[in-house]
């Protein structure tokens, strides 16, 4: 099963580019970088942690 890459935060609605910083639950909820630092790194959906996604070559 692939990663799925969004493309958008959840939260602010900021695009994301595939090889761009950006965060994550087990869930693949996506947040842009500023809306995971003011979450504390929490997701709001699940509760569960947001870790750096892993970034895609180009």
């Amino acid at each position: 099963m692939a990663l799925e890459m969004r493309d958008t935060c959840e939260r602010c609605a900021v695009s994301l580019t595939a090889d761009g910083p950006a965060s994550l639950c087990s869930y693949e909820c996506t947040f842009c970088p500023d809306c995971t630092e003011a979450m504390a790194a929490t997701c709001p959906n699940r509760g569960g942690e947001l870790v750096p996604r892993p970034r895609r070559r180009a």
